[in-house]
Order: C-alpha cells, then sequence, then structure tokens
C-alpha cells in the first residue's frame, strides 16, 4: 500500500481565574519514529514563551519537553503540529528468523510430543497457544524500548482485577491460540460496552467501567489490559490519533477528534499487535502512533504544577488531515 501522510494539529490551552506565577510542565506531544512511521516536519510552540525548556526521553522512550513559565500569566497555550508519513503495518501472521529460537522454546510449553517431535522442527511453526506465550516472555529480551514482562505486571491505574480476569476467561480457552483468544476479547469488549463521553473521568476504576459498562476509549483500553494482564499477558497502553474520516462506504470510527487510545498485545510469534477495543480492529494506515506506556499516567499530553492561577479550564482541540 502506498505511504498515507497526514498533518496533525494538537492544541490545549488554559485558562486562569487568577495570575499562575510559576509553571513546570511535561509534554508528550511527538509522534514516535517507527518502522511503519516517519515523523516528516514537527512544531510544539508555547504561549506565553518558555523561559525553560529541554526534551529528553522518558523509560519507555517516548519524547518528553520539559517546560517552564516564571512570570505572570493567565493563560496557557500549547499547540502542536505535525506531518506524519504511515506505512502499511507488517503483517500480523509474520514470524521473522529473530524469532524462530524463541519460538522453538514456546513451542515446547505446548506439548511433549511437539517437543520431541523432529518432523515438527522442520515444518513452520503452529500457532502459539495463549499459556505458550505466557511462559515464552519470561524469556524475551528487551522489544521497543520494554522488557515484555514487564508489561504483565499491575499498575496503579490498573491493577489486578478479579473482575477483569472472570470477564476475559471466556475468551482465554485451554490451549487456544493467542491471536484468537486476544482478538475475541477484543470484540467481545466492543460489543458488550457502550461508547459515551462523560460517562466516566480519568480516575474511573477497571471494576467500575465493568459494572456500569459504558466509557470512552480510554477506558477500554485500560479494561483490556486488566484482562490481559489478569492472565500473564503482555500488553501496553498506546495513545495516538485517529483518522476523523472514514473510507468511503466505512462507518464513522468513535474515539476521534481527540487524542485516542488502544492496546498493544505482545508474542513471541506475532512481536506487538495492535488491538483497538473502542473500534473492533487492529491499527491500520489510519491510526497516528504518539507514545505508550503501562497505563495512562505514562502518556499524558500535557501535565504539570503551577502556583496560584485559581479556578481553571482546559479546551483541546485535536486535528487529522490527509495530506
Amino acid at each position: 500500500m502506498e505511504p498515507q501522510r497526514y498533518t496533525v494539529h494538537h492544541e490545549t490551552r488554559y485558562a486562569y481565574t487568577a495570575p499562575v506565577s510559576q509553571s513546570w510542565q511535561l509534554a508528550r506531544l511527538t509522534p514516535r519514529m517507527l518502522p511503519w512511521q516517519r515523523l516528516l516536519s514537527y512544531t510544539l510552540e508555547i504561549e506565553p514563551k518558555a523561559d525553560e525548556r529541554r526534551d529528553e526521553l522518558d523509560s519507555f522512550g517516548n519524547m518528553v519537553t520539559h517546560f517552564g513559565l516564571h512570570g505572570a500569566h493567565r493563560m496557557l497555550k500549547v499547540r502542536m503540529e505535525c506531518l506524519v508519513e504511515v506505512l502499511e503495518r507488517p503483517p500480523v501472521d509474520r514470524t521473522t528468523p529473530a524469532l524462530q529460537e524463541q519460538l522453538s522454546f514456546a513451542m515446547q510449553t505446548q506439548t511433549e510430543a511437539q517437543a520431541q517431535s523432529q518432523t515438527l522442527a522442520r515444518q513452520p511453526p503452529a500457532e502459539l497457544a495463549w499459556e505458550a506465550v505466557r511462559e515464552a516472555i519470561r524469556r524475551e529480551p528487551q522489544q521497543d524500548d520494554l522488557i515484555p514482562a514487564s508489561m504483565s505486571e499491575p499498575t496503579p491505574l490498573v491493577p489486578l482485577s478479579e473482575g477483569a480476569r472472570h470477564y476475559a476467561s471466556k475468551s482465554f480457552a485451554r490451549g487456544r491460540p493467542w491471536l484468537d483468544a486476544v482478538s475475541e476479547l477484543m470484540r467481545r469488549i466492543h460489543d458488550d460496552f457502550e461508547f459515551e463521553p462523560g460517562a466516566t473521568t480519568v480516575s474511573t476504576s477497571v471494576d467500575e467501567v465493568l459494572y456500569q459498562r459504558r466509557g470512552v476509549c480510554q477506558d477500554f483500553a485500560h479494561l483490556m489490559l486488566a484482562c490481559l494482564r489478569g492472565h500473564g499477558l503482555p500488553a501496553r497502553y498506546v495513545s495516538g490519533y485517529l483518522l476523523t474520516d472514514p473510507p468511503p462506504g466505512m462507518p464513522r470510527l468513535m474515539g476521534v477528534d481527540a487524542s485516542h487510545a488502544w492496546v498493544a498485545a505482545y508474542s513471541p510469534q506475532h512481536g506487538w499487535v495492535e488491538f483497538d477495543p473502542t473500534n473492533r480492529q487492529l491499527a491500520d494506515q489510519r491510526y497516528i502512533t504518539l507514545t505508550w506506556g503501562a497505563d495512562f499516567a505514562d502518556v499524558v499530553p500535557l501535565r504539570g504544577v503551577i502556583y496560584g492561577g485559581g479556578d481553571q479550564r482546559m479546551d483541546v482541540e485535536v486535528s487529522v488531515i490527509p495530506a
């Protein structure tokens, strides 16, 4: 497929009822450079002009802009504009030579017969069961700035949830191939939960989402992470953008006109595969990757500390325009 280019505008505005005397902020607004994604141009404008500013990578490999304002101000505007080129992502059924040794070990965990069979060793590897993936990841080296096994651990926003583990267990029958199980989990979340802006907040827990069966893309991503990690499977939270205008004949997708969120799950056989439970599909060329982490707290586009300010109002505008 031909590369797709997009211009992305992301503007955040804070208005304060009283002057802010000091402000220190962290902006995670730089799209990642990936094998299927190139950042062709990028600007980050801060108003009022920052008194100090520096860029550095965080522990997940995301670019973070640190900036501070040390003069009194009643508003803060941060505007990111970029041009991104997105290629087709690698096919999900790929098996690269670098993974053969890991696959050999993982296949041995499925059945004794497979471990002893010389014939199977000369054939293309079969689809890994999800239990084999769970066992194999303990031997996995660092992948894309992360050790996959670390992404199976609980976090403050995605703690271990017995409710989420129980909900997911319907998809994770014994011996079921990993890709089939995770794909069905994605589809079930889409079908069982209602997309409803305003039904939740950034502090709504996974168990609350399970109870009320509604939320937004952040909630569905956290729920899917809790389901996978509850079964010992690594997955990470991905933040980015989704093209607003659907292709001809396709329905309008939800979770757009703002930062979008989805999940990347890991298997030694497939690498990181991106699932979007909000829209019931794998990520494709319409998805622009901004940042990733263990949960939403690791990828907040703009966060910081201020002195003064009184009450505040925040407005965010996002647009993704095909170039």
